[in-house]
């Protein structure tokens, strides 16, 4: 048994939160996943664990949505609303399938 608790949720002192979850995925999105690590370490030019590039993932999908136009009801309403995803936009599915798979 493992008597070590890590939080499911913790803040770091740059602001943002931490979350410790468990994902099953098939292993065609763990390849994708592996992807774009190998294309975000050669752009920053160190190793990148898949963690980290989920994570990047989510944060350039965010900013994307960040830019995105305001819907009518939290205009109106002058209310924040969180925005939702785009269908795909930021799921493992939309990473390029790698050649040879279906």
């Amino acid at each position: 048994m493992n008597d070590r608790v890590t939080p499911a949720m913790h803040a770091l002192p740059d602001g943002e939160a931490e979350l410790s979850l468990v994902v099953r995925l098939p292993w065609e999105d763990v390849a994708r996943l592996g992807q774009e690590a190998g294309r975000l370490a050669a752009q920053t030019g160190r190793p990148v664990t898949l963690d980290e590039a989920v994570s990047n993932r989510l944060r350039s999908v965010r900013a994307s949505a960040a830019h995105a136009k305001p819907s009518t009801s939290t205009a109106a309403t002058g209310g924040e609303q969180p925005q939702a995803t785009p269908a795909g936009g930021g799921s493992v599915a939309s990473l390029p399938r790698i050649s040879g798979t279906a």
